[in-house]
């Protein structure tokens, strides 16, 4: 089980989620061992057809090709799906669902409901409020991702290359094209043939199935050489005029946002802030002069919880307060 799936069973425990039974699946070489839930060892199983039966919400975090076989074995068995991989993101018939944004979302899902990529969760989080009050019309984004968002094989890496650095020994790199270590590289994904990267084109995409099909998207995604949470400088380009302390304001009052904006006390969010928390931090709030209705922002998420783990459980959480889960 995966950096992610670990993060699940712990945000399910902290936020005493009303687990009647914890059926942790996985593939077959890890059947038998188990995971830590509640101050109980649970047994793993092999993730397989008949392994769903009985089960009411299965969240998965098995990739892409896993989730395109067994989420609709999972439903046929009975179990709503709330998928973290990219499988059924885009799909037409399928929810692409961050609970302050888009829960009416919800209420039309046929079995599956997508989780979508964690530099678009935070992103929209941030930019859902401003939306509604102020109607955005481009956003240009770069964002700054933690090592974390590869998996457990790229976090070793980047402590391999530091105990590297630290002794005199060679830097070797597996997991990344680039040395990770005091770097940062302008690739997340393969590139596609319109010269950006599969990673920014979900931050595009994706924008537009949740938000608004309207809204412009230009994104620029690095991977950088931190842990655990992604930090984004965005642009945006509103409709309506704004004051930025009306900004402050309507952010800082908005479902699962904590603003730390106080520039002239060094207050802003930084990964460090956000590791292991539920919010989305946003800081250094300022318009942008160059354009009409402009305005320039800094946020920050742990891609582990609120990207990934948390908002897959708050889905489930909202499943249960919209009546669509017993």
């Amino acid at each position: 089980m995966g950096a992610v799936g670990h993060e699940m069973i712990k945000t399910l425990e902290q936020r005493k989620f009303p687990v009647g039974t914890l059926v942790p699946l996985d593939v077959a070489a890890m059947a038998g061992k188990t995971v830590r839930y509640n101050g109980a060892d649970v047994i793993v199983q092999e993730a397989k057809k008949g392994a769903f039966v009985g089960v009411d919400v299965a969240i998965f975090s098995a990739g892409a090709d896993a989730s395109l076989v067994l989420a609709p074995v999972a439903v046929a068995e009975g179990a709503i799906v709330v998928d973290n991989s990219s499988a059924w993101r885009m799909d037409p018939k399928v929810p692409l669902v961050i609970p302050e944004v888009n829960p009416q979302a919800l209420d039309a899902h046929n079995g599956i409901i997508a989780n979508p990529n964690c530099s678009t969760i935070q992103m929209l989080v941030a930019l859902k409020p401003i939306h509604d009050a102020f109607k955005i019309k481009r956003v240009v984004v770069s964002t700054y991702q933690a090592v974390s968002g590869t998996g457990g094989k790229a976090i070793t890496e980047l402590t391999e290359q530091a105990k590297a650095f630290a002794s005199g020994k060679p830097i070797v790199a597996n997991v990344y094209p680039r040395q990770i270590l005091f770097n940062a590289l302008p690739q997340i994904d393969v590139f596609l043939d319109n010269g950006y990267t599969k990673e920014e084109m979900k931050m595009v995409n994706e924008t537009k199935k949740i938000l608004d099909p309207a809204i412009e998207v230009s994104p620029t995604a690095v991977r950088v050489a931190v842990y655990r949470g992604h930090s984004e400088a965005i642009n945006v380009q509103t409709e309506k005029p704004f004051s930025i302390p009306d900004v402050r304001a309507l952010l800082a009052k908005a479902p699962g946002i904590k603003v730390m904006d106080d520039p002239s006390k060094l207050v802003y969010p930084t990964a460090l802030d956000a590791e292991g928390k539920d919010e989305t931090f946003i800081g250094r709030l300022r318009a942008d002069p160059t354009i009409p209705n402009g305005l320039n922002m800094w946020v920050v998420s742990d891609n582990l919880r609120k990207g990934a783990a948390l908002n897959a459980v708050q889905i489930a959480e909202t499943l249960i307060e919209r009546k669509l889960l017993k």
